[in-house]
């Protein structure tokens, strides 16, 4: 230990080795060489040709004497000329130099605010790389957790908040006596569906149903949709199926709602590459945890969809999606209820015929009601007026079905008019005197597609047509036709659409409901498409004959009923819309023609 200290008592104290010349001077001023700043390749050009004659090594910057007086500095921040100049003055041979440090000098040495650059730029080099990985785990955690949301209080929407869906309703009572009081169903051995499938067109209220059976049964209600399972990120998906059931078996008993289930598809076999497998694997998980691989004891899985071909064979089967609820669209009270409901939420003035409304919207579900009374909203908004009134519902329901209202009667000559006047007055006068339900309203404003509009409507939704009906509606579309070869021995191109439709109808009467004049039962609907050619041709044969027989007795009533004809017309040419009560009373002052047998 003496010794040890000793030898550093001798280093430390041993004098410096003395300096003359340019080194000598550089070691004084250091500042004397801030003059001239040259790169570091005048610098080794300098040293290959023996023209350094002392080299001072400061933190930042390297001070040279070259022959000839001459002083420069080169910045060397990094120390890679440095090692450099060491290396030279090893083998610095038959042109030698000094060579010494000078810790203190500051020439070269960066600003301050370039010094903060500098660290700043270190710094993110070392931790860049841990905050990209740290964001990537953060996503794909986000994305495990999917889009499903619970809901822990749905108790405020219950089936007497659901208008309509009285099967729907039905169908899902026994689910809620489960969720209710599951002991009294274990004690004789049945179990819950594992799954239910609604099926329904769009906006028939799916997601509203499937919300009022958690309510009615007090569970939490869990919502996600199919596209929520798909990721960019292999393997994802499975955990996202994986964590959304977690979350339902520790919420139980809760309603797991996926809307549009069909986008997670069918499994494929063609061998597309790792999206498609990506799939498949997502359909299994899904498969395998509906199974009962886990116990899901309290959770009652709900799928919705408009597109039941697209799910895969193995998700419908028993023990699965083994319960399928058709949600129909709704009847006509439905409809006058729902009519209620939203036309409740405006400011309205006069008379709102509510069971009009709903003749007037046969086939429409309840989203598009809903849209329907606030387009009247903006309607009358757009008015100036301050209430909603029947005329703008009026107006939005024709807007909806048919289209807006385009102008073109300003580029239509007086001959057109006459003829658009003519056509419609036929299909008006063929409903009123064969009683094929209600006409509303008759109009020569075009709308849309259409030149003009005879509105007709039904007292009650029909499930089963009669054949009757069928031929009265068949009647009804060739009126407009046979009126213009009444009126003007001529027709023209605006029965085309009248046409398709009716021509239509006669082939599924033919084809599909045993109504042909032969008698014959067999549907072609039964037929493979590769040997349904012959049939279709007799059936077309058949239908042809029928619209023959069905077109010669509206000609008739045209003729019958000539003078109603000819008042309806002029009455749409005076005032271009005609209500139906009018058409009612124009048709019973003109009493039918007698014709010549």
């Amino acid at each position: 230990m003496l010794i040890a200290i000793f030898f550093v008592y001798q280093r430390d104290t041993a004098p410096e080795p003395s300096l003359g010349g340019a080194a000598h001077d550089m070691r004084q001023s250091p500042k004397d060489w801030t003059g001239v700043e040259k790169d570091g390749s005048s610098l080794l050009r300098d040293l290959r040709d023996g023209r350094i004659e002392a080299v001072g090594m400061a933190p930042h910057a390297l001070l040279v004497s070259a022959a000839g007086g001459e002083r420069y500095f080169v910045v060397d921040g990094r120390g890679s000329f440095a090692s450099l100049v060491v290396a030279e003055a090893k083998t610095a041979g038959a042109h030698p130099f000094q060579l010494f440090v000078l810790p203190d000098s500051t020439v070269g040495a960066p600003a301050d605010d370039k010094r903060a650059l500098a660290t700043a730029r270190d710094l993110a080099g070392i931790f860049l790389p841990f905050f990209l990985l740290a964001l990537i785990v953060y996503a794909m955690r986000d994305s495990i957790g999917g889009g499903a949301k619970v809901v822990e209080k749905p108790a405020g929407i219950g089936f007497g908040d659901v208008i309509g869906a009285g099967e729907a309703k039905h169908a899902l009572q026994d689910i809620v006596d489960y969720l209710k009081d599951s002991s009294r169903y274990r004690d004789i051995g049945a179990r819950a569906p594992c799954g239910v499938l609604m099926l329904g067109g769009p906006g028939v209220g799916k997601t509203l149903l499937a919300k009022a059976l958690a309510g009615e049964c007090g569970a939490r209600f869990i919502a996600t949709n199919g596209s929520e399972f798909t990721s960019k990120f292999y393997g994802v998906g499975v955990q996202k199926v994986k964590k959304l059931f977690e979350t339902a078996r520790k919420n139980a008993p809760c309603i797991l709602f996926i809307d549009e289930i069909d986008g997670i598809a069918k499994r494929t076999s063609s061998g597309a590459g790792p999206a498609e497998s990506e799939s498949n694997r997502i359909i299994n998980q899904l498969l395998v945890e509906m199974d009962g691989f886990e116990a899901n004891e309290g959770v009652i899985v709900v799928g919705a969809t408009n597109l039941a071909d697209n799910l895969d064979e193995a998700l419908l089967r028993e023990g699965r999606f083994d319960r399928r609820v058709h949600v129909k669209l709704p009847d006509v009270r439905d409809r006058g209820a729902i009519f209620r409901l939203y036309a409740g939420k405006l400011r309205t003035e006069g008379d709102i015929d509510h069971d009009q409304l709903a003749r007037l919207t046969t086939g429409l579900s309840p989203a598009t009601i809903a849209h329907i009374v606030n387009h009247a909203a903006l309607v009358a908004a757009r008015a100036g007026s301050r209430s909603v009134a029947m005329g703008h519902l009026m107006e939005a329901i024709e807007t909806t079905r048919i289209g807006e209202l385009n102008g073109a009667e300003r580029a239509l000559r007086e001959r057109e008019r006459r003829y658009i006047a003519v056509h419609e007055a036929g299909h008006a006068l063929v409903s009123a005197v064969l009683g094929y339900g209600k006409v509303e309203k008759v109009t020569i404003l075009p709308r849309g597609g259409a030149l003009g509009v005879t509105l007709v409507t039904q007292e009650e939704d029909q499930t089963l047509v009669l054949r009757s009906d069928m031929e009265k509606h068949i009647q009804m579309l060739l009126g407009g036709r046979n009126a213009e070869l009444a009126v003007f021995d001529e027709a023209s191109s605006g029965a085309s659409q009248d046409l398709q439709q009716a021509s239509k109808l006669a082939l599924d009467m033919v084809g599909r409901y045993g109504f042909g004049e032969d008698g014959a039962l067999f549907s072609i609907g039964a037929l493979p498409a590769q040997h349904a050619s012959r049939q279709i041709a007799v059936a077309v044969r058949q239908a042809n004959r029928m619209l023959d027989g069905l077109n010669l007795q509206c000609q008739q009533l045209m003729r019958t009923h000539r003078g109603a004809l000819d008042a309806i017309a002029d009455e749409l040419l005076a005032n271009e819309t005609v209500s139906g009560e009018r058409v009612q009373e124009l048709v019973a002052q003109r009493a039918p023609l007698a014709l010549a047998a």
